[in-house]
């Protein structure tokens, strides 16, 4: 049955002008629907002079009367101009016919994707009714629901036999867009099932031309209307429909915004703004709460790309919206935030919630507060860290870190109430986040950032894991938090924990217990298995512990723990700084990318130029006595403590000409200079002149232990080169030579005597040191020594290539380790074993040089 009738026509007539209908004109109303109504009237304009020929203006251009078509001849062909309207009712009804077709057969794809078509003509064609859904479109929604529920239900009856895999998909994607779809219509969908038959017949409706100007100022008049409702909240949305925001309607607008996260083309800007409208208009604590925790997740989606970083306004805005949700769970404890909670389906009406029980939101604010952390994180890495702009954008983690601290607060009163069945993930996370905005900084900042965040949390909300009598004492804080993660969390939170709390110890000057706790927690074995993150955070405490040996005085511990990070010359990368491009290296865009994400804030970076002065340094107080020392002794020729400084140094001596130093680099290796030449002040006022050394607290305690350390390592390196030529030599003039007291000089000669690094006796009685000739080597001699070395670095080489590929047992490394010792007892001669080879051991803290001192200590 037609839908429409004209004037005087009957139903037959009308069929008869259905079948008229031409296929050009069915295959052009397919593309109708992005076209306006403007546009299609301008493209009938150019048929108007044939209309007002026939005396017909207005919309009676569209009409066809019945007497105009009984004068027409049978064989003439007879041509239906349908408006725009009619087009887009008769594309629905064609899809409407294609999804019944497709149910016959079961063609659960085809309806699929026939289902998708239908919904895109839907807008169009709500707005020609006002508002109001087509009745096919409800009676087919609702057949399709009833279709879909039985095809289920056949599946479960019948369950071997199995449904096509395309259709089966195409099913599931269906049901799962009727079940969203159909809340919106349940109204109109509950009428049709209660009378098909006279829900439809209102369907069939007697059309008359209505005079063009009345139709016009009707459409006015409409406009007018909503336009004039913007103060009053009234919005336009997609369907035509006039929206207005009241306290009943709230659930239902969030609903609309919920479900069109993630879709093309949404405008979040719009979605802000109407949201930030509900915000104000809702009455009670769930609206409020339900509101801010969608219009929060909104303001994170504008940012969701990887290259875009969130504006200042858009970040702060979402930290008091975080601040207010927080406040309104803190007043309410009625009602919470946890993510195991229930959604309410009923947009309808508000749910009860019964004094005395907890009410449930689906949520999760621990995710929020991360999030705003990783958005500051992103802007600062992005800004120059010398402008104005970075310093402004700093002074908000004082808001981020307040948050962090309710966060906290909040996570612990969930998990302790029992009936909510809290994770205890999320305090950790929080916990977490919270350490590690405090673990790089030192206490009295730490100390400033705490008392600011405690005033702006009312007196009566404190932390069970962190009270507020612990922020003026930091270091409990921080033992505090490593403490609780280290009892509570697993896998990589434990040890980024762990890590934290000896970084801060080292910051803090305590290198014995942050070497001890270091030492203890094993992480050098398993640090490769972590993420890159966790690694950087290892680089960076371990280069906090040797500084801090550094500050402690301890040259020898500072090298060997800086020895891995400076010695690779990769200090940017390892320590996510900066990207360090090395010589024919090829990385690729997206490589760069991910390294670009995980650089640090600059106010986060140690100082590279530091941290390369204060390695340099101690490489040179260990070198130059070693470079001394196998002079006269070629077993330890090939002892190399530091490949990079041993590289700079050779450069630097084959300069020709060498000008005053210009950089740190210079002044250390013209220092080196002067101390193996025993010129020992020359070489201390290179390395205190250095500018770097004021960036340290306590500078010139710093530069008088270099000054001490000097003298005593250019005594060791005279004892060394010039030793041949004494047969006796004078305490007392050693003394005065270093500027060093008698006992001191004694006490080094007698260590040095101790390890054999030196043949001699002390004398106490005369005060000297008499030392003891060996034997001199001839020409022929040496040469063979250099022989037998040469051959047995190749028998060596020979083994590791054997070894590779051979994947030799346990049995076999055990042979050829006795074969080795061996052949090192017979090769050494009295030389102390110089045939046991040295690979294998480690630097840094991976090694078994600081665990020796340790022992030693």
């Amino acid at each position: 049955m037609s839908r429409f009738f004209h004037g005087d026509s009957s139903s037959e007539s009308s069929s008869d002008e259905e079948e008229l209908y031409s296929e050009e004109e069915q295959e052009n109303a397919e593309d109708s629907e992005d076209e306006s109504s403007e546009e299609e009237e301008e493209g009938y304009d150019d048929d108007s002079s044939s209309d007002e020929e026939g005396g017909r203006t207005g919309a009676s251009r569209f009409l066809r009367e019945a007497s105009d078509e009984s004068e027409e001849s049978d064989e003439e062909k007879v041509t239906v101009v349908k408006s725009a309207k009619d087009k887009r009712f008769d594309e629905l009804e064609g899809t409407t016919r294609l999804i019944e077709n497709a149910e016959k057969i079961s063609d659960w794809n085809a309806i699929n994707e026939q289902y998708d078509k239908m919904n895109r003509q839907l807008p169009t064609l709500i707005r020609d009714l006002d508002g109001k859904p087509p009745k096919m479109y409800i009676k087919t929604i609702a057949d399709l629901e009833t279709q879909v529920a039985e095809a289920f239900e056949k599946q479960k009856v019948t369950p071997g036999k199995k449904m096509n895999p395309i259709a089966q998909k195409g099913l599931n994607a269906l049901r799962q867009k009727i079940r969203k779809n159909n809340r919106d219509y349940a109204t109109e969908i509950e009428t049709f099932r209660k009378d098909p038959d006279d829900y439809m017949k209102e369907e069939v409706v007697e059309e008359v031309a209505p005079a063009p100007k009345k139709a016009k100022k009707s459409l006015l008049a409409a406009q007018e209307s909503l336009d004039a409702g913007d103060d009053g909240f009234t919005m336009v949305g997609a369907g035509g429909k006039a929206m207005v925001y009241t306290p009943e309607s709230i659930l239902k607008h969030l609903r609309t915004i919920v479900e069109s996260r993630g879709r093309k083309n949404t405008d979040r800007l719009e979605q802000i703004k109407i949201m930030e409208k509900l915000s104000d208009v809702a009455v009670s604590d769930y609206q409020r709460i339900r509101v801010l925790l969608t219009l929060i997740a909104t303001r994170f989606d504008l940012t969701s790309g990887t290259g875009s970083q969130m504006t200042q306004e858009q970040w702060k805005l979402a930290s008091q919206e975080i601040a207010r949700l927080l406040s309104i769970l803190e007043e309410n404890r009625g009602i919470v935030v946890i993510e195991n909670a229930e959604d309410w389906e009923d947009d309808e009406k508000q749910p009860t919630i019964t004094p005395g029980e907890v009410f449930k939101i689906p949520g999760n604010l621990i995710s929020f507060a991360e999030r705003l952390d990783d958005e500051l994180t992103r802007v600062l890495q992005h800004i120059d860290p010398h402008t104005a702009e970075y310093v402004e954008r700093l002074t908000d983690e004082g808001i981020l870190y307040t948050n962090i601290v309710r966060a906290m607060i909040y996570a612990e009163r969930l998990k302790s109430e029992p009936k909510l069945d809290a994770s205890q993930d999320n305090i950790n996370r929080i916990v977490m986040r919270r350490l590690e905005h405090v673990y790089f900084k030192p206490s009295q900042v730490v100390g400033i950032l705490e008392e600011n965040t405690w005033k702006d949390i009312h007196e009566k909300y404190d932390s069970k894991i962190t009270p507020r009598t612990q922020a003026k004492d930091i270091t409990t804080l921080v033992r505090t938090l490593a403490s609780y993660l280290f009892q509570h969390a697993e896998g990589i939170i434990k040890g980024r924990a762990l890590l934290c709390e000896i970084y801060f110890l080292a910051l803090h000057d305590q290198y014995y217990k942050s070497r001890d706790m270091m030492l203890m927690s094993h992480l050098q074995e398993t640090i490769g298995s972590f993420d890159v993150n966790t690694q950087i955070l290892y680089n960076r405490t371990l280069t906090q512990v040797g500084l801090c040996a550094f500050r402690a005085g301890l040259v020898y511990e500072c090298q060997t723990a800086l020895q891995d990070i400076c010695g690779s010359q990769r200090q940017k990368e390892l320590l996510a700084q900066g990207l360090q491009m090395q010589r024919y290296s090829q990385i690729t865009p997206e490589q760069e990318r991910l390294e670009r994400q995980r650089q640090l804030p600059f106010h986060m970076h140690i100082n590279l130029e530091l941290l390369e002065c204060v390695y340099l340094t101690c490489s040179m107080l260990l070198e130059i006595p070693t470079l001394a020392q196998s002079g006269s002794s070629p077993d330890l020729k090939k002892r190399v403590i530091s490949k990079s400084y041993r590289r700079m140094l050779e450069y630097h001596e084959r300069q020709i000409f060498t000008g005053p130093p210009e950089n740190t680099r210079d002044h250390v290796m013209q220092a080196s200079k002067a101390l193996a030449a025993g010129e020992w002040k020359k070489a201390a006022d290179f390395i205190t002149t250095i500018k770097i050394w004021d960036l340290l607290p306590k500078a010139a305690e710093i530069k008088k232990m270099l000054e001490v350390q000097i003298q005593e390592e250019g005594l060791r390196t005279y004892l060394f080169t010039y030793a041949p030529f004494y047969d006796t030599l004078s305490i007392d003039n050693l003394a005065g030579m270093f500027d060093l007291e008698p006992r001191k000089v004694a006490a080094i000669v007698s260590k040095m005597i101790h390890h054999e690094d030196l043949a001699a006796a002390l004398d106490q009685v005369n005060s000297a040191i008499i030392f003891r000739k060996g034997v001199e080597l001839s020409r022929l001699q040496s040469l063979s020594l250099t022989l037998s070395d040469k051959a047995q670095g190749l028998i060596e080489a020979n083994e590791r290539v054997l070894e590779q590929r051979t994947q030799g047992t346990a049995n076999a490394f055990e042979r050829q380790g006795a074969q080795r010792g061996g052949r090192g007892g017979r090769g050494g001669g009295g030389r102390g074993g110089r045939g046991m080879p040295r690979r294998g051991g480690g630097t840094g803290f991976t090694g078994g040089a600081l665990g020796n001192a340790i022992r030693a200590q």
